[in-house]
């Protein structure tokens, strides 16, 4: 297969995939090297230049998107948008996950000061939290953590994209 075969493969792969696909399991599919693969990644994002797609690196993977100043005309469409924000709670709890995961839902609550289960049940509903183990402690709690698709929704590479966040607070 010649490169440019590669990158026509590559291209048809991101677009058909249902969540991004990193470099390594592309490199897996066409049997390339992940450098070769974000190198060919890379030369199609450039081709794509001024036009309305891009290819964009979320959740450790690569996915096809419209560039974002299309939003306006998109939404004219007439497709129904869902941007039920998250809950003030929700996105406290989501915040304290992010930072201080693997944490337990006591650990939450000592942290907010008040109880967190609703705002627990609406996060691990949309799927920005599941849980990620059980910590070695009397009754063994369960553990959450954030999903690929809270780093999806926020647009982060890696939960290491994080701002900085301040100490006591």
């Amino acid at each position: 297969m010649t490169l440019a075969e590669a990158r026509v493969i590559i291209e048809g792969l991101i677009f058909a995939a249902e969540q991004p696909l990193s470099a390594k399991e592309i490199g897996a599919i066409v049997e390339l090297d992940e450098g070769t693969v974000e190198a060919l990644v890379e030369d199609i994002r450039k081709r794509y230049g001024e036009g309305a797609l891009t290819i964009r690196l979320v959740a450790g993977g690569y996915q096809i998107v419209t560039k974002p100043e299309l939003a306006p005309w998109i939404e004219k469409l007439g497709r129904p948008v869902v941007h039920a924000p998250l809950s003030a709670a929700a996105t406290e709890t989501l915040a304290i996950i992010a930072y201080e995961q693997p944490i337990t839902r006591a650990e939450i609550e000592q942290i907010r000061g008040v109880r967190s289960d609703s705002a627990l049940t609406s996060l691990l509903e949309r799927g920005l939290i599941c849980e990620v183990g059980r910590k070695e402690a009397p009754g063994r709690p369960i553990l959450y953590g954030v999903t690929d698709l809270f780093l999806e929704h926020f647009g982060l590479r890696s939960i290491d994209e994080l701002p900085i966040k301040s100490i006591g607070q």
